[in-house]
């Protein structure tokens, strides 16, 4: 039996989900585990953040393990956002890892990764991870690798969903001063956020503005399916941000005549608003894509890159081994965060 913990640690949420599993490819998996997520590796204390994150999600698993392992996991992978831009961050945190919990090996790679490994099966192709940032990863035949965007909200990440929901906002108080055009944005903001005035403060209310700009994004794509003018332009400008970044990392990659291209992140459930322009965009490449549904999601691609270090990602991972003994099974915390369905 095999043991193994899958974690998708995002800027608004941290999953967790454990698996008992037998060979061949059999097993079980429970209850998704999720609490609040963490600003990201490459933020002043992103690494202190993830660890905190990772050890509330993951340690009211451990009563769950099965097959005699004694509350130990065999392996345990993260896929962490901001591990891309900061490598030495990732490493950092898988060493931490491994002496908060009780497992062999501990390995932390991108969020946008193991979308990657999840979404595609494992194999090689174009996955466009859109949440509250955006990235396209491209893996080919040969082992290139591209990574487009990425770069965080303030630099980058465009097309997100921070990226939709800012420019909604800046669209509200365009509409609010009297610049800009009549929205139905202004009514929706006042809604969620109350006095335009204290839009700004509103923003960084809870230290993570990136967080609380794409809890708007859903409020732009409901604007832009009842035909507001200012709101249909965002999200068609988004699209066409996201289309770029697929074709771009097709671009850059080898592959064959058609190259599979899964979309997978929570904006997808923006719905046609956003996917119909986006999928218009993809239509016209020059390289023939294979838009397919994703096979997984990121915590699939997680406990396939705990379990098989021979995936075509494994540059792309920081793998960490123990070499001493067990650390005593830490205690889960009195109260845990609700637990979900997957």
């Amino acid at each position: 039996m095999t043991a193994a913990v899958a974690v998708d640690l995002g800027k608004t949420g941290c999953r967790a989900v454990l698996w008992n599993g037998g060979n061949g490819g059999t097993g079980s998996t429970h209850d998704v585990h999720e609490v609040p997520g963490a600003p990201g590796l490459a933020a002043g204390d992103g690494v202190a953040a993830a660890r905190a994150a990772v050890r509330a999600a993951v340690l009211p698993l451990l009563p769950l393990i099965e097959g005699g392992h004694g509350g130990r996991l065999d392996a345990v992978c993260v896929g962490a956002a901001g591990a891309a831009t900061a490598p030495e961050a990732a490493r950092a945190l898988a060493g931490l890892l491994l002496e908060d919990l009780p497992a062999d090996e501990v390995a932390v790679t991108s969020d946008a990764v193991t979308a990657h490994a999840g979404a595609l099966g494992g194999r090689t192709g174009v996955v466009l991870a859109i949440g509250t940032g955006s990235v396209a990863i491209g893996i080919g035949d040969d082992g290139s690798y591209a990574r487009v965007d990425g770069w965080g909200p303030w630099l980058g990440d465009e097309g997100s969903g921070a990226w939709i929901g800012a420019a909604g906002l800046r669209a509200a108080l365009r509409a609010h001063d009297g610049r800009g055009p009549h929205t139905a944005l202004l009514a929706a903001a006042v809604e969620c956020f109350g006095d335009p005035d204290r839009l700004p403060s509103a923003l960084g209310r809870d230290g993570n503005p990136a967080r609380t700009a794409a809890s708007f994004a859903p409020e732009v794509a409901r604007a832009a399916a009842a035909g507001d003018g200012p709101a249909s332009a965002i999200v068609r400008d988004a699209a066409a941000a996201l289309g770029e970044a697929v074709l771009t990392a097709a671009r850059r990659i080898a592959g064959g005549d058609a190259l599979p291209v899964a979309v997978t992140g929570g904006l997808t459930g923006l719905g046609e608003p956003l996917t119909g322009p986006l999928t218009a965009a993809l239509a016209g490449s020059p390289r023939p894509l294979h838009l397919r549904p994703p096979l997984g999601d990121p915590l699939d691609g997680a406990r396939l890159l705990a379990l098989d270090a021979s995936a075509p990602h494994e540059p792309h991972v920081a793998r960490v081994r123990r070499t001493t003994t067990f650390p005593t099974v830490p205690t889960p915390p009195v109260t845990s965060p609700a637990v979900i369905q997957e």
